[in-house]
């Protein structure tokens, strides 16, 4: 799959945070936000998904991740999710945004929990939808992790892009079930840029941190003080939110779970109102 740039998406900024260039774009005014892709994406999710709907009410800022789309990649040095949050922190403040609403899609629904753990008093608000919330075996450990060894993880990567260029437009679908993709995302998501082999090296340093880093999380979860939101969909098979958007809930003090009925783990493209409602919530 290949794909020009989203239709209307603006030019991307780079603001370098810690010796990393990272790449983000904004639309809309009001109280800040940040919006944070999942796994195998880049910021066109967001653009495509909620994005338009949040900036009826904020000025909302989408990132790439490091490594990700077009931001850069210190290799073996931030790949850990809270390392992200970190860095994403630091964008924030480069840029002016001033106590964000932090709202994250699957892996960067854990990245958002990080953010609002780490730092409590410069965040309005948490919006985790579908998150990967708990450590638990996943796929993407066992497709990409190996592919961050330091020592030929790279070049291995690279071999594997035939491969890939059959498993990944499989795994893209799946994870819209049971809705299908939307015409509009399959037109113009950038699948060229999100399947590079250095950005499947940084899918696997991502994957092989989960577990001590979701371990971190989940220790911290009792002490979060700031409000969170966590939007789940009843037939996610990426996430089961029944375990991650449930026992997150459970276990952060005061949080809200929104079950969608119906919906998977891309839920943000279908349910853009219901991101809305949750981000109105939390930020007062």
């Amino acid at each position: 799959m290949s794909a020009p740039p989203a239709a209307g998406l603006p030019e991307r900024r780079f603001t370098e945070v810690e010796g990393i260039p990272i790449a983000w774009v904004e639309a809309g005014a009001g109280p800040d936000l940040i919006l944070v892709h999942g796994a195998l994406m880049c910021l066109e999710d967001m653009w495509l998904g909620p994005m338009a709907a949040l900036a009826r009410h904020f000025r909302v800022v989408a990132i790439d991740r490091p490594g990700h789309g077009a931001s850069g990649h210190a290799r073996l040095a931030d790949g850990s999710l809270w390392r992200q949050a970190g860095i994403l922190r630091g964008l924030a403040g480069r840029i002016g945004l001033e106590r964000p609403v932090v709202a994250g899609h699957s892996f960067g629904g854990a990245v958002a929990l990080a953010y609002g753990l780490a730092y409590p008093d410069a965040t309005r608000g948490i919006v985790a939808m579908a998150p990967i919330a708990f450590p638990e075996p996943r796929l993407e450990q066992v497709l990409f992790g190996p592919r961050a060894v330091p020592v030929g993880g790279d070049l291995l990567s690279a071999l594997l892009g035939p491969a890939d260029a059959l498993l990944l437009p499989l795994l893209w679908r799946a994870m819209f079930l049971p809705q299908g993709m939307p015409e509009r995302f399959a037109a113009a998501f950038p699948f060229g840029l999100a399947s590079r082999p250095d950005r499947l090296v940084a899918e696997g340093e991502n994957a092989n941190l989960l577990w001590p880093d979701l371990a971190r999380s989940v220790a911290a979860y009792p002490t979060c003080r700031v409000p969170v939101h966590i939007l789940g969909g009843d037939r996610d098979i990426v996430t089961n939110q029944s375990l991650h958007g449930r026992g997150a809930a459970l276990m952060i003090p005061g949080a809200r779970l929104h079950w969608l009925p119906g919906q998977g783990h891309m839920l943000h493209h279908f349910r853009p109102d219901a991101v809305v409602e949750a981000a109105l919530a939390v930020a007062g």
